[in-house]
């Protein structure tokens, strides 16, 4: 009983090789952050690439590192929803400004 209480006050020590494996894919998607500015890749595709190695990026950093993969439901949505909804809402401006450009052209022409 008595060794059972002391290993219940001690946190969960994670193997170095779950560390050793995030390490190594942070340096594999940091390896391709660089190949879409060494191989040239433009426009759209080259700002897609690169925020999405981004986010992948800080997505394991965050969930191993942080030890938010281990946390509370609760904690998690804490911290992660807030900028999932100001990516929403993003998106949400970014297509009402569209449409609001395209209005103001149909009504008051090119301005010339």
């Amino acid at each position: 009983m008595a060794q059972e209480q002391t290993h219940s006050g001690q946190q969960k020590q994670h193997p170095i090789r779950l560390y050793m494996v995030v390490w190594g894919l942070l340096f594999v998607l940091s390896t391709f952050s660089y190949l879409v500015d060494y191989l040239g890749i433009q426009s759209y595709l080259r700002w897609s690439l690169i925020l999405l190695f981004m986010v992948l990026k800080a997505g394991l950093i965050v969930a191993i590192f942080m030890h938010m993969a281990w946390e509370r439901l609760a904690l998690i949505y804490a911290i992660l929803l807030p900028p999932v909804l100001v990516l929403v809402f993003t998106a949400l401006m970014v297509s009402e400004s569209h449409y609001t450009a395209l209005t103001r052209l149909a009504f008051f022409g090119t301005g010339q």
